[in-house]
Formats: C-alpha cells, sequence, structure tokens
C-alpha cells in the first residue's frame, strides 16, 4: 500500500510545486504591473507639479517684468524730487557761503 501511494504523493507534491510556482509568478507579474502603474503615477504627478511651478514662475515674471516700467517712473520722480529739495536748499544757503568765503579770501592774517 505504500508502493501505490508514495506515486501518488510525489505527484501531488510535485502539482503543488507548480501551483507555488504559478503563485509566485502571477504575484511577481502583479508587483511588475504595480510598480509601472506607480511610476506612471509619479510620472504624471512630477509633471503636473513642474507645470504648475512653471506657471506660477511666468506669473511671477509677467508680475515684476510689468511693474518695471512703473517702478522706472516712480524712481524718477523720486530722484527729480530729491534734485529740487537739495537745488532749494542750496540756494537757501548760498548766500551765506558767498559771504563766508568773501571774508576768507579779502581777510589777511598775520
Amino acid at each position: 500500500m505504500d508502493a501505490s501511494r508514495r506515486p501518488s504523493g510525489i505527484q501531488q507534491l510535485l502539482a503543488a510545486e507548480q501551483e507555488a510556482q504559478q503563485i509566485i509568478s502571477t504575484a511577481r507579474a502583479a508587483k511588475s504591473a504595480r510598480l509601472r502603474q506607480a511610476k506612471e503615477e509619479a510620472e504624471r504627478e512630477i509633471a503636473e507639479y513642474r507645470a504648475q511651478m512653471e506657471a506660477d514662475f511666468q506669473k511671477k515674471l509677467a508680475e515684476t517684468s510689468g511693474d518695471s516700467g512703473a517702478n522706472v517712473k516712480r524712481l524718477e520722480q523720486e530722484t527729480n524730487e530729491k534734485i529740487a529739495q537739495l537745488k532749494q536748499q542750496a540756494a537757501s544757503i548760498s548766500p551765506e557761503v558767498i559771504q563766508m568765503l568773501l571774508r576768507h579770501v579779502t581777510t589777511v592774517k598775520n
């Protein structure tokens, strides 16, 4: 009886081994498919993020370059105001400076 059970036991072991190999190959295929899917998802997310960052950059670039004309005008106005202020100050103390220079030039020290 043992002799008749051995071949069927070996057959069962071989069948179990084949089934295990099929399970393993199916699991490997599923793992491989999931890795491909994850890679595709990651690439899609990266592309979306890159597009968003590029859009933000272009928006900020447009904002700053659009304001550069306004900044130049503002700086010119501030510069002209400062020049006018300095001319006014120079005009107000000019007579005093002239008197001081004349006094020092015409005074002879022994």
